[in-house]
């Protein structure tokens, strides 16, 4: 039985926001590249019948979307420290929160080159040879920034300190 676009697309959504949310940092602007994405899906005359296919072209359509939105307001919205503490620490917060506060604002500090790769390899759980055709880069390209990405993360939170809650449970 086909699928419809629709469910195909509702299939993906999760994923696709969660990869918006990456890259754009803010929930509203998340949310309207993943609704802008549904409206070119729902419009477009040609989709990809091929599951795998249908997926790459999903993810390029809100990295597209998002370049585009990127180049006409030509100034990226930065978050503070203060304002991420605002809205994701509690009064007592737990290892897990802080840890997941350092990893975001470590993943932040990164590149844009390697914030991309990385959301799409490690959050929207893309292969590198799908990845490569989201980014229309060469495979090698997408092994080499996510072996970079990794590290220079790695490196950042080494050097935050950050807490390793699975030592404590030792």
């Amino acid at each position: 039985m086909k699928r419809s676009r629709k469910h195909r697309l509702l299939e993906h959504q999760g994923t696709l926001h969660a990869y918006a949310m990456a890259i754009t940092r803010e929930p509203e602007t998340a949310a309207d590249l993943v609704q802008d994405c549904a409206v070119r899906v729902l419009r477009s005359t040609r989709v990809p019948a091929d599951n795998k296919a249908f997926k790459v072209w999903l993810f390029a359509i809100v990295r597209n979307l998002w370049i585009d939105n990127f180049r006409k307001n030509k100034v990226r919205n930065e978050v503070s420290i203060d304002d991420l503490c605002e809205t994701a620490l509690p009064v007592q917060a737990d290892l897990v929160i802080v840890n997941a506060l350092a990893v975001r604002l470590a993943f932040e500090e990164l590149s844009a080159d390697h914030q991309d790769v990385l959301a799409l390899v490690d959050i929207a759980g893309f292969s590198y040879a799908e990845t490569a055709g989201i980014l229309d880069v060469a495979h090698g390209t997408v092994m080499s920034r996510v072996s970079r990405a990794r590290c220079a993360l790695a490196s950042m939170l080494e050097q935050e300190d950050v807490v390793d809650i699975f030592a404590r449970k030792r």
